[in-house]
């Protein structure tokens, strides 16, 4: 809960409601929404940074048009300070340009001599709807050279997400792990929010697996707190390499700090 990274859409009254309730300390990532493309996302990065935060800029390798558009968006990131990007295939279908996946632009920012000092990318404890887990597990492997750590996609049953992490390093994946959370948010906001707005695969996901559905809209079906506390064991094992959480706040910024503060309270006596 210290080591915390808190997820936000590029809407307006974002960067207000940032600055309001999110210490510095608290890593901040920005998503990017195939419908908008990057300009919110790079606007709303540049912001955040020139306050004072360490902001994490979703590119997804989608929304990128050719290599000199990503050329120009890493100049404009380094240029305002951003050290950390964080790089999925993203949901643009069909894509802007000639990236169809996340693996070519992660070599190419190699090429470019790692312009950045952190590079993360996606895993999915959940079955990815389209893809084999055999395959997102393979991808990891592959994209491992050319990132610094993984963030999981959401994920609502404390079994499956103890397992994949010992999937992977059996694997010999050992980039560290930021694992995804959805916040304390209310459930009708979470799956509408989802729906319209798309958390890359998440939604997907929601909508595609009627079981985990019916689980989660159920009353008192889901609570962060309780997935975590039964995680507990798995996700703090030596061998686990969990660096931390990667909160989904759907941007109920405030309530998620609230919330945050509070258990760490509880934590402490």
């Amino acid at each position: 809960m210290r080591t915390v990274r808190y997820e936000v859409l590029p809407a307006k009254g974002t960067e207000d409601k940032v600055i309001a309730h999110v210490p510095r300390d608290v890593v901040v990532t920005v998503t990017a929404s195939p419908v908008k493309g990057l300009e919110p996302t790079l606007d709303l990065a540049t912001r955040l940074a020139a306050h004072g935060y360490r902001v994490v800029p979703h590119v997804p390798a989608r929304l990128l048009r050719d290599d000199v558009h990503l050329k120009d968006v890493v100049d404009r990131l380094r240029g305002a300070g951003v050290a950390d990007v964080f790089v999925p295939a993203g949901d643009a279908d069909p894509p802007a340009g000639a990236y169809g996946g996340a693996l070519p632009v992660l070599r190419r920012l190699s090429e470019l001599g790692s312009p950045f000092d952190h590079v993360g990318i996606t895993g999915y404890p959940e079955s990815h709807p389209l893809i084999h887990d055999d395959l997102t597990v393979q991808a990891m492997w592959d994209k491992r050279a050319h990132a610094t750590y993984i963030v999981s996609n959401m994920c609502f049953d404390p079994r499956l997400l103890g397992d994949w992490v010992g999937r992977i390093r059996r694997r010999d994946v050992t980039l560290p792990v930021h694992v995804g959370v959805a916040g304390p948010v209310q459930r009708a906001k979470l799956l509408s929010m989802a729906a319209k707005i798309g958390v890359g695969e998440s939604a997907r996901f929601l909508t595609t697996h009627t079981s985990w559905f019916l689980r989660f809209a159920a009353p008192g079906g889901y609570s962060p707190e309780r997935l975590l506390t039964r995680s507990a064991e798995a996700l703090t094992a030596p061998s686990s390499g969990v660096a931390g959480l990667h909160l989904f706040t759907f941007n109920q910024i405030a309530e998620t700090e609230r919330w945050r503060c509070a258990l760490l309270d509880r934590m402490t006596g």
